[in-house]
């Protein structure tokens, strides 16, 4: 099995950034053209362009977010778990020292521990493959 990316969690996220871009766009339309034309105070003008840096910099953090949640890999078999998410090397199923459950009921992230030190988190929200994984751990 392998894990892909939860569609509605990238549409909600992808919207969020591209509604962020938007009111940037129109923060910096507003400080560049709109409030000269119209003589405001130069304070009201430098607001806008602070507006706008916010609402690009939220853009660009959201965007960020989900390119690295797009590259996270996480694949298992009967023995083992493969993929970005455990550093590129198998993890043995063997070899869990500890399953965290304490936040899987209200938020669906499971924190797994290996014996090598290791920290897998697997997060349902991201990845909706993560809850046939979570039953497995859970259940041994």
């Amino acid at each position: 099995m392998e894990f892909t990316l939860n569609k509605e969690f990238f549409r909600r996220h992808l919207g969020v950034a591209l509604l962020m871009a938007g009111l940037g766009c129109w923060f910096s339309f507003d400080a560049a053209v709109a409030y000269p034309a119209r003589r405001e105070p130069a304070d009201k003008i430098a607001r806008q362009w602070q507006f706008a840096g916010l609402s690009f910099l939220a853009a660009l953090a959201i965007g960020g977010h989900l390119l690295k949640v797009r590259r996270e890999t996480l694949a298992w078999d009967d023995s083992a778990m493969t993929g970005s998410l455990t550093g590129g090397k198998p993890a043995a199923f063997a070899d869990v020292a500890e399953v965290d459950d304490r936040k899987w009921r209200g938020k669906g992230v499971l924190v797994v521990r290996m014996n090598d030190g290791r920290t897998i988190t697997l997060d349902a929200w991201h990845h909706p493959e993560a809850e046939e994984l979570a039953k497995r751990l859970l259940d041994r």
